[in-house]
């Protein structure tokens, strides 16, 4: 979303718990660009949690790699653990700030 739609009221600049029970959170654009690392790193928890076969999240969380890289996110790396049931990747937005794919 271009920063000039940011804050025009419209919610898309936001993230909320549509139950209200989670906690709320706002894009804000700033003018300086990214120059230390993020306060805040979100995980995207798209496996579905170790209830979840490992080669089905693996499947999942491979899916969304490739659906955000395609928009413009980088991976940094990955995280294949397969002795402690983990696989993950970290990723950065075009503006470089951090995430993982759970």
């Amino acid at each position: 979303m271009p920063p000039e739609e940011l804050g025009d009221g419209d919610c898309l600049d936001r993230l909320e718990d549509p139950t209200g029970a989670g906690p709320r959170i706002w894009f804000q654009p700033v003018p300086e660009a990214k120059a230390v690392k993020n306060r805040l790193h979100i995980d995207l928890k798209v496996g579905g949690g170790r209830a979840v076969p490992l080669a089905e999240r693996r499947s999942r969380v491979d899916a969304e790699v490739a659906r955000l890289t395609g928009l413009g996110a980088r991976v940094l790396g990955g995280m294949d653990a397969p002795d402690n049931d983990h696989y993950s990747f970290q990723l950065a937005d075009p503006e470089g700030n951090e995430f993982c794919v759970v």
